[in-house]
């Protein structure tokens, strides 16, 4: 499904969208809003890379960043939930991840968390291992999933 094809289903059933994103750092928000008049069905976008952002613009707790780290579902899932407590949208998708260069045994290149929250139901959550794609290919790669999670969201 192409970003229009996401953008009129979601205006069909009366949806909203929202994103939350750090290692993509924007770029679903912007490959949505490329797209002219997406604004009836994108309500906004998060760009929250540090930490900070995520608790102060999410709500995602100390205690989970602590317990789990940044790349993590369950950081995602608050992430995603967050997106929707702080939006008028009725579906949020959220990315975490570890872009690149580099990353460690436990939280390798190419890791990346998703989350996907819809009002009334329960916080989807993945781990996709991209592999050593490079920070671009994995930020690339990683937007590209996260619209196929909206995709089948409001189909």
């Amino acid at each position: 499904m192409t970003v229009s094809e996401i953008l009129a289903r979601a205006r069909e059933k009366g949806l909203r969208i929202a994103t939350a994103e750090s290692c993509t750092g924007g770029m679903i928000a912007a490959r949505l809003t490329d797209i002219a008049g997406s604004s009836d069905a994108f309500d906004r976008g998060f760009v929250t890379y540090s930490n900070a952002a995520k608790q102060d613009m999410l709500g995602v707790a100390t205690a989970t960043l602590d317990a789990h780290g940044a790349v993590s579902e369950q950081v995602a899932a608050e992430m995603a939930s967050g997106a929707l407590h702080h939006s008028a949208a009725d579906i949020a998708v959220s990315v975490t991840g570890i872009a690149g260069p580099g990353g460690s045994e436990h939280k390798p290149e190419g890791r990346v968390c998703f989350g996907l929250a819809q009002r009334g139901a329960p916080v989807l959550v993945e781990t996709i291992e991209f592999g050593a794609l490079g920070r671009e290919g994995v930020r690339l790669a990683s937007t590209a999933h996260a619209l196929d999670l909206l995709a089948k969201a409001v189909n």
